[in-house]
């Protein structure tokens, strides 16, 4: 199968310059990218896909045995890079898939050669020591919510996990976007996203890494960042004064400004 046409891949910015690959989190497709893109594309070569089941990609494609695991999700991103001929990309994954990333750089270290997290979660719920924000209840009730209607949930969870209340249009394109993805795919990849524990991977990330986490984030919380950053020796952790936990939508000047700092530092 044609990886392009698969992945809606779109490669965009300048041609020769280093190149910085964009993954959306869960629910999302690449037009969460688009605001901060054209700072992004001035000096470098931008690559924006869709993962199998979301946004423009060939549904056709999707596998709940692929997809039910966070490695089928890297697999996606090491064949779009494989597909481009990428060597030492930055990636740049938005939630669950800056933990994708942990696991592509490890598949293909020659194919990426720094991280930046946009406010990640190794896991989401609550373990000793450990603070992910969410009780394994709270897991559990959010995801039956979500099995027992999809389009309900998706309009009351997108706006929260937004926040910026007082912008409602942002809460609105969240929503859209949930609810423009087929309820049976959401449903394996919030389980694939929610019951996630990647925090054993972060011990083996040897690349340059940026942890970029919110003020305030209902999902990945102040103590997360701080646990990404002290898990990975190579990494450096920026505090955006934004909050929600979409800053590439809601604050995207500050959050392209923190990336493009990041790369002027490789």
């Amino acid at each position: 199968m044609d990886v392009r046409s698969r992945n809606n891949v779109v490669v965009t910015g300048r041609p020769d310059g280093p190149v910085v690959v964009l993954a959306h989190g869960f629910g999302c497709d690449q037009n969460m990218w688009r605001l901060v893109v054209p700072a992004l594309a001035e000096n470098h070569r931008v690559v924006l896909f869709d993962y199998v089941g979301s946004g423009g990609s060939d549904l056709s494609a999707w596998s709940e045995e692929r997809y039910a695991s966070l490695d089928g999700y890297a697999q996606d991103v090491v064949e779009v890079c494989e597909e481009l001929d990428l060597r030492r990309a930055v990636l740049v994954g938005h939630s669950v898939s800056a933990m994708v990333g942990v696991l592509a750089a490890q598949a293909a270290p020659e194919r990426i050669g720094a991280l930046v997290m946009v406010a990640p979660s190794p896991r989401y719920i609550d373990d000793e020591g450990y603070r992910g924000g969410f009780s394994a209840g709270d897991i559990d009730e959010l995801l039956q919510s979500l099995e027992s209607n999809y389009l309900g949930w998706s309009s009351a969870m997108a706006p929260v996990i937004m926040g910026n209340p007082e912008r409602p249009g942002l809460g609105q394109e969240l929503t859209d976007s949930f609810c423009a993805t087929d309820p049976d795919i959401a449903r394996v990849f919030a389980r694939t996203t929610f019951l996630s524990d990647s925090r054993q991977d972060l011990k083996g990330v040897r690349v340059p890494t940026l942890v970029l986490e919110c003020v305030e984030d209902v999902i990945a919380p102040r103590e997360v960042g701080a646990y990404v950053h002290a898990a990975i020796p190579s990494s450096s952790l920026v505090t955006l004064n934004a909050t929600g936990h979409c800053p590439q939508l809601s604050a995207p000047q500050a959050t392209a400004e923190a990336i493009l700092g990041f790369l002027r530092s490789l």
